[in-house]
């Protein structure tokens, strides 16, 4: 019997996704030594690669309909560790964010990378076992609940970037519930009237800092931005992706803005440039095009998930997959201001990398029991 199920799995498994997640994550690897060959990032990654990878087959063979049924209890400890992460001396603080927790014989990890999973598996379980039809205010006001503990505690961190990346979890389950019209246009509105003024008023009071500000009006007004100042990381990225050209740099040719340091952060939130300025828009589309291949596998897993929980648990790993790629590419090409989201599957980070292969174990899972009832 159980040699019938190891054959089962091993001709449902999803080895297209799989590979092709570690394709980027090789190709990552690459571009991360070429922005800091004297530093260990890549060799961490790779070593973070082995971990996640080991981390998605657990996940995999395991009954996702299970893990959903334990939700409450994951979220609960997301919390719980967000909370620890804020303690003084407990919380780890790197460039005035405490956002990592040290771990004896582990080292620093992020929490709020896998807090995204539990809050993807109670939306799923919340809204999965909904009764059909539109959806109600109460239920959306229990959607934006399950959203707003987190959130709440990692922008205490402080940490925006990180932040922001929960809102479109939430806003597939959303759409793909049948969420009111109404609702939806209530909800633009809502935002055009809210950002501008949660900018003034997060100006004038301080809660939006000086350099936040001033990254802000580097994007809104590009030609008036001090290069040297506040609009130092979008001048510089933008120049990384130009020198590459069509095929990126040649020989020994000097990386002037990643080799040299001019680039801030080319191993993390400006690898994308790193990737421009070393294979050029050849690699960058390529790039772009194995991510869009990678993410339809995953809306094709939704399409043949065996249940509506299955379904939005895919739908919404793969909404906040594509939302950061877009913020992340916005950013480094200037469309949008620099708020530190990095690259999925891309940056170096071993946090970011193992939650990502997680949230992939799950697909993996829910289209190995697309036959079952």
């Amino acid at each position: 019997m159980v040699a019938i199920i190891e054959k089962r799995q091993l001709r449902d498994f999803d080895w297209l996704t799989a590979v092709l997640a570690v394709a980027i994550v090789a190709f990552g690897v690459w571009q991360i030594y070429n922005a800091q060959p004297s530093e260990t990032y890549w060799s961490k990654q790779i070593l973070g690669l082995g971990i996640a990878l080991a981390a998605m087959l657990v996940v995999a063979v395991s009954d996702y309909r299970r893990i959903v049924d334990a939700a409450p209890v994951f979220y609960a400890l997301g919390i719980i560790l967000l909370i620890l992460v804020l303690i003084p001396g407990l919380g780890v603080k790197i460039n005035g964010q405490r956002a990592w927790l040290a771990v004896p014989f582990i080292g620093r990890f992020q929490p709020s990378e896998f807090v995204k999973i539990p809050v993807v598996l109670m939306l799923a379980k919340y809204f999965g076992n909904r009764k059909p039809g539109p959806l109600r205010f109460r239920e959306m006001f229990v959607g934006g609940l399950i959203l707003a503990l987190p959130l709440v505690l990692i922008l205490m961190e402080p940490d925006a970037g990180q932040a922001i990346t929960y809102f479109p979890l939430l806003a597939v389950v959303l759409f793909l519930s049948a969420v009111r019209m109404r609702y939806v246009v209530l909800a633009i509105i809502a935002t055009l009237i809210f950002v501008p003024t949660a900018y003034i008023v997060g100006v004038n009071t301080g809660f939006i800092k000086n350099y936040q500000r001033e990254r802000i009006e580097a994007i809104l007004d590009p030609e008036n931005a001090d290069p040297r100042g506040f609009g130092y990381h979008t001048h510089q990225s933008m120049i990384t992706v130009g020198k590459g050209g069509l095929t990126g740099i040649k020989g020994n040719q000097e990386i002037s803005q990643s080799v040299l340091k001019f680039l801030p952060e080319p191993h993390t939130d400006f690898i994308f440039a790193v990737t421009a300025e070393n294979t050029g828009f050849v690699g960058c589309i390529s790039l772009l095009l194995a991510y869009a291949l990678l993410i339809s596998r995953l809306v094709a897993g939704a399409r043949e998930a065996p249940d509506r929980i299955g379904m939005l648990v895919i739908m919404s790993i793969a909404g906040g997959m594509v939302f950061q790629i877009f913020i992340n590419v916005g950013m480094v090409l200037g469309f949008l201001p620099v708020i530190g989201v990095p690259l999925p599957l891309m940056s170096a980070g071993l946090s970011a990398v193992l939650s990502t292969f997680i949230a992939i174990g799950f697909v993996i899972s829910v289209k190995m029991r697309r036959f079952v009832n």
